[in-house]
């Protein structure tokens, strides 16, 4: 657990314009995860990117505890070296234990600027496909990610029945405001968990739908499922549809739909362009320019956050959840840690045992009978491993809680190896080790 490291940047704490100027674009993500997991001397890395968050998932090397590596992202991401104290003051850092457990809230919606959506489970996993198809994720990430997605699946058992508001249900209720009951259609840009939870929603509301995208198929795909009309994204810059309304969320470094597209979609209406894109899909000042309203995250967070405290106090069972999780795993990963240490500790007290009372066979229990011999080696036996489980069983239990330093520490100053022969050995007798008084 403690090779697990994570540096990123959200909207609790940073803008989106900030968000936006880390993001790596779709089509530069494979080789930029390969160059960034090199320059950061890490061995695994997976990227996260949504419409309001930056964040650099890590493992470091077998045995080296993760560290800050916050500057040395700052600088991979903006291609240049930062002011000092930058990137204290814009990015933010979990190691070890707190990792573990801002993934697995992360994963649950409960950091999500809509407390409890379900889209960012859906974007977890595919930033892990995309680590795990550059090669940038291995065993330890893997574990993280099978945990956090298997707590996101509890989660929505756990609340079945219910359904968690996201973004994606704000847009969709601005849109048919929007619409005041016409019979317009809207265009989604960009087939992503967001375009499409917003378009079940305006499907479901009966509002014809065109689905853009850069690639055909994705497009037809989501169009099938809201009876709607799939266009390639070059063909609908050329000659837009008549529609009301956009909703975008598509990845790239520039905006998708530039000046002329926007001129020509406000000939005959102004449409409303909701722009989950980051960094934006629409240029704000051509949107303007063209009559376009343009509600881009910053607006969709600030109107969330009113509600959050509410939110997250309804969710306090899946936090409790978490929580539950969080103990186990503790339990399971410092115990697994430790398994070794213990297995010599438990071997340790039964050679000693062995020890003493070989001495004591060949001195005042020389009389006894071979029968009685093989008695007392039984004894003995179970005596050490009795003896054994106190420590062992506290020391598991310790493990959950104290750190490594502490457990090295303990099994470095029991000293329990028995010594080697010194002048004590010499006169028939065996040392003792140091800190423990002899068997009579």
């Amino acid at each position: 657990m403690h090779q697990l490291g994570v540096v990123g940047l959200s909207y609790r704490h940073a803008g989106i314009d900030d968000v936006a100027r880390l993001s790596i674009p779709k089509g530069e993500l494979e080789s930029r995860l390969r160059s960034l997991r090199a320059a950061l001397q890490v061995s695994e890395l997976l990227y996260l990117g949504t419409c309001n968050r930056v964040e650099l998932l890590f493992a470091t090397n077998d045995g080296e505890p993760a560290g800050d590596l916050r500057e040395p992202v700052l600088e991979q991401l903006t291609g240049r070296p930062s002011p000092p104290g930058k990137a204290s003051r814009l990015l933010r850092a979990w190691a070890g234990e707190s990792a573990l457990e801002h993934v697995l809230l992360l994963a649950c919606g409960l950091d999500s600027a809509q407390a409890g959506e379900r889209e960012i489970a859906a974007q977890l996993r595919a930033a892990w496909e995309a680590a795990r198809a550059a090669g940038t994720s291995g065993p330890m990430l893997d574990r993280l990610m099978g945990e956090a997605l298997g707590m996101a699946n509890r989660v929505r058992k756990l609340q079945a029945g219910t359904h968690p508001r996201s973004l994606a249900d704000l847009a969709a209720a601005r849109v048919l405001e929007h619409l005041a009951g016409s019979p317009a259609a809207v265009a989604l840009i960009g087939v992503s968990p967001m375009t499409r939870r917003c378009g079940l929603t305006l499907h479901r509301a009966g509002v014809p739908l065109v689905i853009v995208n850069r690639s055909l198929a994705p497009a037809a795909e989501l169009a099938a499922t809201v009876s709607g009309r799939a266009v390639p994204l070059e063909q609908f810059r050329a000659r837009p549809d008549a529609v009301a309304a956009l909703v975008l969320a598509a990845g790239g470094g520039e905006p998708v739909l530039d000046g002329h597209t926007l001129q020509l979609l406000a000939v005959h209406n102004t449409p409303l362009a909701i722009d989950f894109g980051v960094p934006p899909n629409v240029d704000p000042e051509e949107a303007r320019g063209a009559g376009i309203l343009r509600i881009g995250m910053s607006e969709l967070v600030q109107e969330v956050q009113a509600r959050r405290t509410t939110e997250l106090l309804r969710l306090a069972p899946v936090r409790a959840a978490v929580d539950e999780r969080l103990v186990r795993l503790r339990e399971e990963m410092a115990t697994r840690a430790i398994g070794p240490k213990l297995a010599e500790l438990r071997g340790t007290f039964e050679r000693i045992a062995a020890d003493e009372l070989e001495r004591a066979l060949a001195a005042e229990l020389r009389g006894l009978t071979e029968a009685q011999r093989e008695a007392m080696e039984q004894l003995t036996s179970r005596l050490a491993r009795r003896l054994a489980h106190l420590p062992i069983a506290g020391m598991r239990a310790a493990a959950s809680y104290a750190s490594s330093e502490v457990m090295d520490a303990f099994f470095r100053e029991a000293r329990l190896q028995r010594g080697a022969p010194d002048d004590a050995a010499a006169r028939g007798t065996t040392a003792a080790p140091e800190h423990e008084e002899p068997l009579p």
